[in-house]
């Protein structure tokens, strides 16, 4: 199977049914070439089938566990700021949290191995980029949750997603006002702990 077949598989996926994602998340997972392929599809930034390649790729990782992804970080962190539609941006933002959380988590996971650096940094590079332009809520609100976690092991996060929480995020809509004082709620929780 080629990118033929996957972007046969796209076609077929009418709307963001359940229903649609889990029948083209079961073949792609299927064949591990597709899902090498699909993970390039999302970043065909022209192609609006990048927007239902994104939903698969989310469902996959959300619903089939995050390891699916990380053998393609590489491609995935060095492309994340190239999306351009809101409905393949949403989806990238989601996956981020996955990796923030299972990166940051008690428990032991193939993140901490695969998650380098060089990763991190491009996901918290894209979220402020995202944090400061004109995204909808979804985006923003699964970014700052991203950047959160990330700052628990970076430093330098956390001051400077406290000041654009403050300056600029919670300005923007009752949503991000409310994720934005949830988020610096966090953050305060986290450094009095370290007092």
């Amino acid at each position: 199977m080629n990118s033929d077949s996957l972007i046969s598989i796209l076609n077929d996926v009418v709307n963001a049914s359940k229903v649609n994602r889990t029948k083209a998340a079961n073949i792609i997972l299927n064949n591990e070439n597709l899902f090498k392929e699909l993970v390039k599809f999302v970043f065909n930034v022209d192609d609006k089938l990048s927007i239902k390649a994104a939903w698969i790729l989310e469902w996959i990782c959300t619903h089939h566990g995050i390891d699916y992804i990380l053998p393609h970080l590489n491609y995935f962190t060095k492309n994340i700021s190239k999306a351009t539609f809101h409905s393949v941006k949403r989806p990238c933002a989601k996956i981020c949290e996955h990796l923030a959380m299972a990166y940051t988590s008690k428990k032991d996971n193939n993140s901490k191995s695969y998650l380098k650096n060089k990763h991190i940094d491009l996901i918290i590079e894209t979220g402020f980029d995202w944090l400061i332009s004109q995204e909808k809520i979804a985006v923003k609100a699964y970014t700052m949750n991203t950047l959160y976690l990330f700052g628990l092991k970076k430093k330098w996060v956390h001051p400077e997603l406290k000041h654009l929480i403050s300056s600029k995020v919670i300005h923007e809509s009752k949503g991000c006002e409310a994720r934005g004082k949830h988020i610096l709620y966090l953050i305060e929780k986290f450094n009095s702990k370290k007092v």
